[in-house]
């Protein structure tokens, strides 16, 4: 995969815009998240976005094409909860694997069609690997601060099951995303590194924080530079920031990031902060305004976006980056 680090010498990349936000314009109801094949499951499966791979594949696969139609380079799995942990809330651990398996399927065919209809800009696929329900580092207890819900090894193994199960399907990358919570995201890299040298493979990992407010930490407590320093020990393809804040929010982090990092940026903000029905307002010339910033700024690699976003913003992000060169990584990036 030189190929994905020759391309970012070259220009920015384009990452897709939310899932979610996508599918919910399909208003699926109880019967379609459950499609022939779980109709009598004894849970309640309304809401559960990475069960319609298995279930409705075609509108996967559709809102993909929308994504690379509108510009993007790389599309994210719809794999977000899909782990062990996660999909506990559904009694479906056991479908784990082809949940993963099958999304990265999926995506792969679609990133393919595009690729071979323009060889000149190839498409690819990044596994994406959610944070999961659960915190490592917190208590879900005010009462008892010393309990953890999980331990660092029960979210190795259900990490590892989802990151072979990606790498299976045919992903070109994998994406630990929306970190709150480093231990969690240690957990993650250490699977995919026990993965790697078992498999005796290569595969370019992206990692994505989350600034949860204005206090510019991440929810358990981090600053950018101490979440820079927590996972810049294995080599990553790249460093970045996702949801929770919009992109004008998230501004004064990416510069701290871009600072101190020696490897590529990534940033995929929320269109906007949700309002009082959790919607978000931001429209695409906003949107892309306020990432124009990043761009003229030089902060950014490889850059998207997350809840609110569609391929309407995508396009509007895609066509505006074209007009700007990448960020050069700087010489004395890093922290000592």
């Amino acid at each position: 995969m030189s190929d994905i680090n020759r391309i970012l010498q070259d220009r920015i990349l384009i990452l897709d815009g939310a899932m979610g936000t996508m599918l919910q314009r399909y208003n699926f109801s109880e019967e379609d998240f459950r499609g022939e094949r779980f109709k009598d499951y004894p849970s309640s499966l309304k809401g559960n976005n990475d069960l319609l791979s298995l279930t409705q594949p075609q509108a996967i696969a559709e809102v993909h094409r929308k994504y690379f139609e509108a510009g993007a380079d790389i599309v994210e799995t719809n794999t977000f909860s899909g782990t062990t942990i996660a999909m506990a809330d559904y009694n479906m651990e056991d479908l784990v694997y082809e949940l993963n398996f099958e999304s990265a399927k999926i995506a792969k065919q679609v990133a393919d069609e595009f690729t071979k209809a323009n060889p000149d800009k190839p498409r690819f696929v990044v596994g994406s690997i959610g944070p999961t329900n659960k915190t490592a580092s917190l208590s879900p207890d005010v009462n008892r601060p010393e309990f953890r819900a999980i331990t660092f090894d029960e979210l190795r193994i259900a990490y590892k099951q989802q990151v072979e199960a990606l790498i299976d399907g045919g992903v070109d990358m994998l994406l630990v995303e929306t970190i709150f919570d480093t231990l969690n995201a240690k957990a993650a890299l250490f699977a995919i590194d026990e993965v790697k040298e078992e498999r005796n493979l290569d595969i370019p990992i992206m990692v994505s924080g989350t600034i949860t407010d204005a206090s510019g930490r991440t929810l358990s407590g981090q600053t950018v530079e101490a979440f820079l320093l927590s996972i810049s020990h294995i080599p990553l393809l790249s460093v970045g920031f996702n949801c929770a804040l919009g992109a004008d929010q998230l501004q004064p982090y990416l510069q701290r990031l871009s600072n101190e990092t020696e490897f590529f940026t990534s940033a995929h903000p929320n269109a906007g902060l949700p309002n009082a029905f959790g919607e978000y307002e931001q429209t695409p010339d906003q949107m892309n305004a306020f990432i124009e910033e990043y761009l003229k700024d030089g902060l950014i690699n490889i850059i998207g976006g997350c809840c609110g976003s569609t391929p309407e913003h995508i396009q509007k992000i895609a066509e505006t980056a074209k007009n700007y060169k990448p960020r050069r990584i700087p010489a004395e990036a890093g922290i000592s």
